[in-house]
Formats: structure tokens, sequence, C-alpha cells
């Protein structure tokens, strides 16, 4: 996905460009790891079976190297030491190792030198609908600075191969010679003719070099130009248009979505401007690990759903059977929900709890209509030793699925969970006042997230309480527990989380007694800048800071409230500790006549 590994591998996606908009297919590279059996394409020649595996040199010491960039490549390589290369035909020599590609410049960019390169320079004021042409325009001109160059053809190992291990190879390249021809127009730069060029070198050392030509020949020599590395050791003009390329590669593999050209945009580079914000704050740690990979896998599944559904449609027939048509529609409301998922990331305003925005659209049930509240058994089997200590007027439903009893429930209801591992969607929609509580050892009563989810444990009701439970949050961007609203309590309860702990949003509350919580990621302290500014008669505090840190100290907030009226005094020892843990600066403001104070600091 980052622009940086395309310079080195493309173990992300290979986006040559829209399928929808230049008919070519999104070819997903895979990481390589294994050496396997591999079926060559060919219809000239006859068809050989061949290990397929990154080449090696020696390293230091005599140790093998994988030759190819990507470390992926090196555990190949060591497994190649136990299942050798099968010997090539006597009349084809072995391929030599591919030069080093171009390092991509685009690595070492600030966050504003991005922003200013594809908003100022590249797109400057163009509407969406016209990014395509911009692009080829700005690739077009770029490749004008030399009509031949070298570089490796990074393709995926499908062109070459009809059968191999998905984890063999992350792809096939071979060293090329490019010409750059006059274009016609600005969306045909796309393409480039290509020969392969002295001395034939390959991260595939077997690979024959008459399979090579005749693939290309199948081709007519031309093959995406997004797919082609300009190597190192030529001339600085090589250099800018590797640039350029990298350029275009990542505006399509993360800036550019399908529905831009669609939906009307009056800025279209502020639109570009936040999702380079996002592909920074991911690269940063701003948006904590498990988000980040929820969001990647999320834009992956976009993109392999949409070129599915590109292609189902391209292989209906005139007259579409019903259930043709029902699986269309099935794929088109697939790509239309991702779609959606996509666009809450990419607003800002919803990213700002990483991303916590409310969820939860069920209704409260509150009471049943007779008044009555039930006790749910969740357990395979219920026996009377279970019950024992339950009164005899207890009315009892039992389920093998928590699932199930927190759907049956209604505000006053206790869900009783016997020892087991126990997976339940609707712990993410908690609307009513229920009481869900373990019977037995806490460790033996696990919940566990599912991975596919956003959520895991989300509140919204008055009262809830979980009590003497596990819950092992797995795959799930937000924190193991969200309190959105309301109140919950903890109790005795054992929490091991993948993301950013226990969560509680403005104007809930959280009481958590004789717990254990650990494996919890801390979000960055946050960045304050305040510079002349006049903030006076607020009802409440004239600023709250949170600080979400694992540092604990105390604030007396009467020493900072004691300010009120006099601006703000750098000589104030206590402040000035609090500057330093949140990163707060503040200069020339007045502060003045806020009913509950002027600043107020909420540690964790």
């Amino acid at each position: 996905m980052a622009s940086g590994s395309r310079a080195s591998v493309p173990t992300d996606s290979f986006l040559t460009i829209s399928p929808d908009k230049r008919g070519e297919k999104a070819a997903s590279a895979v990481p390589g790891d294994t050496a396997a059996a591999t079926t060559l394409k060919g219809t000239a020649i006859p068809v050989r079976s061949v290990v397929a595996s990154a080449r090696q040199v020696k390293g230091k010491a005599g140790l093998p190297a994988a030759q190819a960039e990507d470390p992926g490549e090196a555990a190949a390589a060591a497994e190649e030491e136990e299942e050798p290369l099968l010997p090539a035909p006597e009349d084809e020599v072995e391929a030599q190792p591919l030069p080093p590609v171009c390092v991509s410049r685009m690595r070492g960019m600030w966050r504003d030198e991005k922003v200013s390169l594809y908003c100022d320079e590249v797109l400057q004021d163009c509407k969406a609908e016209d990014a395509d042409e911009v692009m080829g325009k700005y690739l077009s001109e770029k490749l004008k600075l030399k009509d031949k160059w070298l570089g490796v053809w990074k393709t995926n190992p499908n062109v070459f191969f009809v059968k191999y291990e998905e984890a063999s190879i992350p792809f096939v390249g071979i060293l090329v010679e490019v010409t750059c021809e006059p274009y016609e127009d600005s969306s045909s730069c796309f393409k480039v003719t290509v020969s392969v060029a002295e001395p034939f070198s390959s991260n595939i050392a077997n690979i024959p070099r008459d399979l090579v030509d005749e693939i290309l020949e199948e081709l007519e020599h031309s093959v995406p130009l997004l797919e082609v590395y300009p190597v190192e050791g030529q001339d600085t003009d090589i250099h800018d248009i590797a640039l350029a390329l990298e350029v275009v590669r990542f505006f399509y593999d993360f800036l550019w979505r399908d529905w831009d050209d669609e939906e009307s945009c009056k800025d279209y580079t502020a639109l570009i401007e936040e999702r380079i914000n996002l592909w920074c704050d991911i690269q940063d740690g701003t948006i904590p690990g498990p988000i980040a990979q929820r969001f990647k896998k999320t834009l992956e599944k976009y993109k392999n759903k949409r070129v599915e559904l590109i292609e189902y449609q391209s292989n209906i027939k005139e007259d579409p059977s019903a259930a043709e048509a029902v699986e269309c529609w099935k794929k088109y409301y697939e790509t239309v929900m991702l779609c959606g998922l996509l666009k809450m990331w990419e607003d800002l305003r919803l990213r700002v709890h990483g991303p916590f925005f409310p969820r939860i659209l069920r209704r409260r049930k509150g009471k049943r209509e007779f008044g009555k509240t039930i006790t749910h058994i969740v357990a395979k089997v219920m026996t009377t030793e279970m019950i024992k200590d339950l009164s005899s007027d207890t009315l009892l439903q039992q389920h093998d699925d928590l699932d199930l009893a927190l759907d049956n429930c209604y505000s006053g209801d206790t869900v009783i969970i016997f020892p087991g591992e126990y997976q339940a969607a609707n712990l993410a929609l908690l609307t009513d006042d229920i009481i869900i509580k373990g019977v037995g050892r806490r460790e033996e009563i696990m919940i566990t997230s599912e991975p596919s989810r956003d959520s895991f444990v989300v509140s919204k009701a008055d009262n809830v309480k979980l009590m003497h439970l596990s819950l092992i949050q797995q795959g799930t961007v937000d924190g193991i527990v969200v309190v959105e609203s309301g109140h919950m309590t903890l109790e005795n309860c054992m929490l091991k989380c993948e993301g950013t702990g226990v969560c509680v949003l403005t104007g809930a509350a959280l009481t958590i007694t004789d717990s254990e919580i650990t494996g919890a990621q801390v979000l960055p302290a946050p960045k304050l800048k305040m510079t002349n500014n006049h903030i006076y008669s607020n009802k409440g505090y004239g600023v709250s800071i949170l600080q979400p840190t694992e540092q604990f100290f105390i604030v007396a907030e009467d020493a900072l409230n004691k300010r009120a009226a006099s601006g703000d005094k750098k000589d104030d020892k206590m402040l000035f500790k609090v500057m330093q843990n949140l990163n707060l600066e503040m200069n020339n403001n007045k502060i003045e006549a806020n009913v509950k104070g002027d600043i107020r600091i909420v540690t964790s």
C-alpha cells in the first residue's frame, strides 16, 4: 500500500489503473516464503515443470542471502537449502541476478511535502473526473526526459505460470529495455514497449529465456508502465522518471477511489490531502496498529470485490439468468458497503477517537410487557446443579449460543455463562440494562471477539454489568470495551487487549473493580497550541484536555484556576509540568470568567 514498498518489492497489490477505466485487471502479488513446484505457460514450447524460487547469492561469512529485495524472499532462500533447484536444460543459460532498482524518493518526504507534491504541483485545481487525464499528462511529460532506459518488469506470477503455490514467489522480475514512444493521448502512457535486456536477468534463476520471449510476443511487447521499475546506475533523468512512477503508483494504490469521479466533489485536492493525512497517520503510529491493519484490509477487500464485480458483469450474456442477476446484485451491494466504510474512515471528524463513532443503531427494548425478568442460562446442556442456587420462582431460558441469549434479553434480565469459549456479535450492541456474569473460574469462561468485526464490547445502556468473565480481543480495531453512553460496571474480569484498551466516551461512565487489563496500546499524547485567544464566560471549563498516556500525575485544579483573568503564567511549575507531558503550548491567551474553572486536565 505504501509507496515506499513499491520501490523494493510490490508486496501489496499491483493496481496498474482502475479496471473500469483501462480495461485492465488489478493483479495481486503474493508474498514469497517457500519454494514450490510451478507449471510454466507456453504454447510454442513444451510445458515444463520447474521449481520457481528466489535466487541466492553468497553473503557475508559465506552464508546464503536472497538477492531479491523483499524480506520474504530471504525466507524462501533459506528453505531452498533443503530443496535444491531442478537443473535447467543444458542448452539454456541461467538467468543473472537482477540489478538494484532506484530507491523511492517518496520514502523520505514529510507529510507537508507529499501534500504539496500532489495538491500544488501535480493535481493543482483539477476536478475528480479529470484526475486520470492529469496524472497521465504528468507522467508523459516526465517520460520525455529519456526515450530509452533499463528497468525491472515486476509482474504477477500468473502471467508466466499456469499453476503455482500462492506462497511460492512474490513476483516475476525480468530486466528489460524500455522504449518510450510519443503518445497520441495521455491515457496511453500507462503502457510501454519493452524487450529483454542483456545480460538476461531475473529473480528466478531457472526461468527459460525462450518462455520470456514468448510471453512478451503474446503481449506484443507492451506491458503496464507502472509495473516497470528503473534500475540504478543510469543518468539523473532516470531518477526523475522513477519518482514520477512512484507518484502515480501511490496515487492509484492509496489516494484514488473508484467513486471519486462519480460523485460531486467541490474541492478534490482537499480530499486528497485528507487521504495523505490518513496514510501518514497510519505510518507514524498516530492511528494504532490494529486499527491501521483493519483499514488496510478493508481497502484491499474493496479493491478485490470491485474487480470481482467487474469480471462477473463482463461474463454475463445479454439475457442473464435470475441466479446471475441475484449474484450480480449481491456483489454490487458488498462493494457499496465496503465503499461506505472507507468513506467513514476518510472523514477526519469520524476518526477523532480512532474511529469510535457511534455505531449502535439498535433501539432499547426496555422492560417486558408482563413486567417479569428472565435468567438466561448459556451452556451446551443445562443441569439441575447449575440452577440449584436460583430461587424457585426464577424464570429460565437455556441457550447454547451467547448471541442468541443476548438477542432475547430485555432490561432487568440476567445472562449466566458457564465455562467454555464463546463469541457474540451482540456484545457490540448493548442497549438494555442487563447483567452478564460467569459461573466458575473466570479463566475458563472465555469470550473472544470476531476478527472480521470492528467492535467487541460496546454499550449505550444506562446500567450494564459484566462479572467473572475473560474477554479476549482478536483483530477488532476499537478498544476492547467501549462505553459510548450510560454506565458500565466490570467486576472481577480479565481483559486481554489488542487495541487501545478500555475507552469511555464523553458523558459516559465506567466502574472497574477486582479486574486485570493487559496488552492495551497507548495513543500518542495530544498536541495543543493556543495563541492570542480570549476564552471567557463558558458554563463549564474554559479548556479541557485529556491525557491518554500511562503516566499518572495529579494536577491541583485550584492552582490552575487561581490564574483567572491573569492570562498565562509561565512560571507556574504545575502548569509547566502539564505542558511538558501534554505537548501543550500556550501564548498570550486570556482565560477568564469560566463557571467551573479555566483549565481542566483529565488524567487517564
